[in-house]
């Protein structure tokens, strides 16, 4: 699956089928992202599309020095199932901060 970051529209993206599946973010400062929204085509929900995609967008951020701040739900759900992850999880910002 093939995850593009579009620093354009500050959002991950990948196309499925035809179907674009997306992960807005917002940038907090030079190395944090917050995650705020998954998006996938509800055609494609059940087939782990947006599993993979948060999963992409964790790589990039950990392949970039980055970190994140999981204000999305469904980010947040993802890491609870992959603690794994939260190595890429900011200790600066919290949750509350937003």
């Amino acid at each position: 699956m093939d995850i593009r970051n579009n620093t354009h529209l500050h959002r991950f993206e990948t196309e499925t089928g035809g179907k674009l599946s997306i992960i807005q973010y917002k940038r907090i400062d030079d190395d944090t992202l917050a995650l705020i929204h998954t998006e996938v085509d509800p055609s494609l929900e059940g087939q782990g599309i947006g599993s993979k995609l948060v999963q992409g967008a964790l790589e990039y951020v950990e392949q970039n020095n980055l970190t994140i701040v999981p204000l999305c739900p469904f980010v947040s759900a993802y890491l609870k199932r992959h603690p794994e992850w939260n190595r890429v999880v900011s200790k600066e910002y919290s949750v509350n901060d937003f």
